[in-house]
């Protein structure tokens, strides 16, 4: 089957999109606004884009013409702080999902500890295990949408935060202890499962 994109109502793209680009790691992004309220908001469309020097990406999308307030903090303050969710986490994370009014603590809502960062003013999640503050380099808005699109947002990763219990030797992370989340279709998300190796070839 060939699926025209042009043809296809948004509700069927997305479907097809997070049901085939699976599993999506999720960016859980704290922000701060210009009066000094924090919001907490998990993406998946989210992933590293290289480390030299770090940067990382996510994209919020904008339903019904709906900006939401990582968007509008992102882009009033330039800072964020990505936060890695975990299994014993997951639920919490969910919880951040929720549409709250602007002001209103996800933090609060979902019994989660914001703590100061270094070097931006949005906070870190302190029972995340991995926390990434970044500076925003790069945005862009998508263009030709059906319903509000969606906004590429570029972050560098000005300072990382990884507890000592998923470190291992030579920066290696302990990915039995770490235990991340990724999130498939639907209401649908995976654990790490089987891990397997196949060697680059020289």
């Amino acid at each position: 089957m060939q699926i025209d994109p042009l043809h296809t109502s948004q509700k069927d793209i997305y479907k097809i999109l997070t049901g085939t680009v699976i599993p999506r790691p999720i960016g859980w992004v704290s922000t701060t606004d210009a009066e000094g309220n924090h919001n907490l908001a998990p993406f998946s469309f989210f992933n590293a884009v290289g480390e030299d020097p770090p940067h990382v990406m996510f994209s919020t999308v904008r339903t019904g013409n709906v900006t939401k307030d990582t968007l509008n903090n992102v882009l009033q303050t330039g800072e964020f702080v990505v936060n890695m969710a975990t299994e014993d986490l997951v639920e919490k994370m969910n919880t951040t999902s929720a549409n709250l009014k602007p002001g209103e603590s996800e933090f609060e809502l979902a019994g989660l500890t914001p703590v100061p960062s270094l070097l931006v003013k949005a906070p870190r999640v302190l029972e995340s295990p991995v926390n990434m503050e970044c500076k925003l380099v790069h945005h862009y808005s998508l263009e030709d949408h059906k319903n509000g699109g969606a906004t590429i947002m570029i972050g560098r990763v000005v300072m990382f935060h990884i507890d000592d219990s998923i470190l291992l030797d030579n920066y290696k992370i302990n990915q039995d202890v770490y235990r991340p989340v990724a999130r498939l279709a639907g209401w649908n998300y995976s654990k790490l499962g089987e891990i397997f190796s196949i060697k680059r070839p020289e």
